[in-house]
């Protein structure tokens, strides 16, 4: 027998007497009928729901046994757990009890702000090295770069190393367009930011002609190394051309034009700055105007100025070359062809020979000049697909672009070893010319 509450004892009374109301209703609704068959049904339905209701009792008391079972055992595990941290000399906290809010947020705040700390010590490390090495890279660059396109100048003007005098006039002009470069870039922009701040090249109109200047220099030095490229496809390639145009004379004209060309296109450099500071009614340092990449005008001198320079001269560079490496293979086929050579045959071609020089000479500079504009013109069309202005760069873009730009100012100073390492005759006579104050001074010791 089980032993319930009064709770579950009032429960199962309801139960019961529910059950006998309805076996009441059903007496009293089969009671009024007077058929036979009625009266039977009313029989069968008496005993069924009798039946149930049994069958309802004895499951509402099972229920009632099993939730009695479970009370008991919970109870007793309640107990023995109680009993076992009342023995135990340290009893756990909540989680909130054990980490405050009120600490552990600062404790978060604290722990980030030492990390960001770090990262921004490490940036500004990396950064200051990057232009420490910037600072002795340009410093390098205008000891070297001044004397050797100097040295170039001189020799290439005396016309003694074998080169045709169109040929020579190119060159001359490209170096002198490279020592116009290093001086104006190297020395009056970078030197002068690094090492002498303040100087009266900061004053607005100083700077902003500088900067004109340096644009036309570099825009002429780029320029003419693609004149040279295609007065060499010319010569290689159209023979009928040849004669006309691989001349003295046209050289003069082409690298005149351009340049004039060239230096009309950057006029508008001198007006794009604006003073970054008035002292004294002095207007101080050169800003990019505000209205510099937002306003037509500009957007669109912009866009000019950069597919001029260096867009359109990198793809031609490119494309020449390619035309002129076509033309040398198809032609050393022909003409070994009609030569009747075979693999056991080694006869010269006297015509392949007279080209070496200048097929030589042709690829080591338009090479030279494709691997150190490389990074600059992909950083062009990085910021002009993505049109992010170049100020708001990250450290690693701005990186990125800056030695793109030390590689563009170390194209301007890599000609003059090319001559020495293409052409014999140009290395005897840079030989020629440091023996001859070396001999010199002797003489002058010796009387």
């Amino acid at each position: 027998m089980v032993n319930l509450d009064g709770a579950h004892r009032e429960k199962l009374f309801f139960i019961v007497k529910w059950s006998r109301m309805r076996e009441h209703k059903f007496e009293v609704f089969f009671k009024s009928k007077s058929d036979m068959r009625r009266k039977l049904f009313m029989q069968l339905g008496i005993k069924c729901w009798i039946a149930l209701s049994e069958t309802m009792v004895e499951a509402a008391t099972n229920g009632f046994k099993s939730i009695e079972g479970k009370m008991n055992q919970t109870e007793h595990s309640v107990a023995a757990y109680e009993d076992d941290t009342a023995n135990r000399d340290y009893v756990p906290k909540s989680l909130s009890e054990q980490y405050p809010i009120d600490q552990v947020v600062p404790n978060m705040v604290k722990r980030w702000q030492i990390n960001r700390e770090d990262k921004d010590r490490i940036k500004k490390d990396h950064m200051e090295l990057f232009h420490s090495i910037r600072k002795i890279y340009y410093m390098i660059l205008a000891l070297v770069g001044v004397p050797v396109n100097t040295v170039a100048i001189v020799i290439l003007s005396r016309g003694k190393c074998g080169l045709s005098t169109c040929t020579t006039c190119y060159l001359v002009a490209m170096a002198v367009a490279d020592l116009l470069f290093v001086s104006i870039e190297v020395i009056l922009y970078r030197i002068s930011l690094y090492y002498f701040p303040g100087s009266f090249l900061d004053i607005t109109p100083v700077c902003s002609a500088v900067n004109a200047l340096l644009y036309a220099a570099g825009n002429c030095s780029l320029w003419f190394t693609v004149t040279f490229s295609f007065d060499r496809f010319v010569a290689i390639c159209c023979h009928k051309l040849k004669t006309k145009y691989c001349t003295m004379k046209t050289a003069t004209v082409v690298l005149t034009t351009t340049t004039i060309l060239l230096s009309i296109k950057n006029i508008p450099v001198y007006f794009m700055f604006q003073p970054g500071q008035v002292i004294d009614g002095i207007p101080w340092y050169c800003n990019d105007k505000p209205g510099y990449y937002t306003e037509l005008g500009w957007v669109v001198y912009d866009w000019f100025d950069k597919v001029l320079t260096p867009l359109i001269p990198y793809v031609s560079i490119l494309v020449i070359n390619a035309l002129t490496v076509r033309y040398i293979l198809v032609t050393s086929r022909i003409r070994k062809g009609l030569r009747g050579q075979n693999k056991e045959e080694n006869h010269s071609d006297p015509e392949m020979q007279n080209r070496r020089k200048s097929v030589i000479l042709l690829f080591t500079i338009s090479g030279s000049f494709i691997f150190l504009w490389l990074l600059y013109v992909i950083n062009f069309l990085y910021y002009t697909i993505r049109k992010t202005n170049p100020e708001y760069y990250n450290d690693s873009s701005y990186i990125f672009a800056e030695v793109g730009f030390m590689l563009v100012d170390l194209n301007c100073c890599t000609n003059t070893f090319i001559y020495g390492v293409t052409q014999s005759k140009f290395r005897e006579q840079v030989k020629s010319a440091l023996k001859h104050p070396i001999i010199s001074i002797v003489l002058f010791i010796n009387k």
